[in-house]
């Protein structure tokens, strides 16, 4: 069943089956529970699957991947244990594709791959490039392509290989480009209440159950940064 519809949550849903529900993610949202408190996905959709199948007790959801609080955008979860199991297995062999568009201060160049080496700090939650020997180092990879340039930004267009925490913001800001808004890891660039302009473009991977490939997609918010660019270029994309 293909659809972009509404829940009564108001999160659009993109695609819905036995097995698999995709949906858009509002920005600062958490993806689930956190210390704020604030109303999460994980929870919402669980709340909307309880009253439109009428089920008693715990409903079943599970997270395959995660987006930080601040990002927008397609989010896959499994709503049976084997489909969870099925497509965080995807996830461990790579199988599981996932590309985003960022917008990012400065001019990187058109296209590369990088690979670094990420430590994250559970204490202040946030992560760092250190060496490959440096214990508990994480390999990080993915490449990008730039798509275009305005105001002083440059829009990209990412494919993540590894889902380390913050990978994206950390690596691009590594290379002298962090993200627009992002309060982390650019702040000497950007301006408290600025909106982190990263947005999951696509994700896919093999159907858990069919095996045929799933490939979902929600387009940013045409405000700014994003309206910089002609919505047709993310049409193409």
């Amino acid at each position: 069943m293909m659809h972009e519809s509404g829940l009564s949550s108001g999160i659009p849903v993109l695609y819905e089956d036995n097995h698999v529900l995709a949906v858009e993610k509002p920005v600062n949202v958490p993806t689930q529970e956190d210390a704020s408190g604030d109303p999460d996905l994980l929870s919402l959709l669980k709340e909307d699957l309880k009253i439109r199948h009428q089920k008693p007790g715990n409903v079943f959801l599970g997270l395959i991947h995660r987006l930080d609080r601040p990002v927008g955008g397609t989010m896959i979860f499994a709503k049976t244990s084997k489909a969870a199991s099925r497509l965080s297995e995807a996830v461990r062999s790579r199988s599981f594709h996932k590309r985003y568009l960022a917008v990012v201060h400065g001019t990187p160049a058109p296209q590369a791959r990088l690979k670094d080496y990420l430590l994250k700090d559970s204490r202040t939650n946030t992560v760092q490039v250190v060496r490959p020997s440096q214990p508990g180092a994480k390999e990080a990879l993915l490449d990008y392509q730039t798509l275009g340039h305005a105001s002083g930004l440059s829009l990209l267009l990412v494919e993540l290989h590894t889902g380390r925490p913050h990978q994206i913001r950390v690596q691009l800001s590594n290379i002298g480009c962090p993200l627009y808004g992002d309060q982390k890891y650019g702040q000497q660039l950007n301006k408290p209440g600025q909106q982190l302009a990263l947005w999951s473009l696509e994700a896919g991977a093999p159907h858990p159950i069919t095996k045929e490939p799933m490939l979902f997609r929600s387009m940013p918010p045409l405000a700014f940064p994003w309206n910089e660019w002609p919505a047709q270029l993310y049409e193409d994309l």
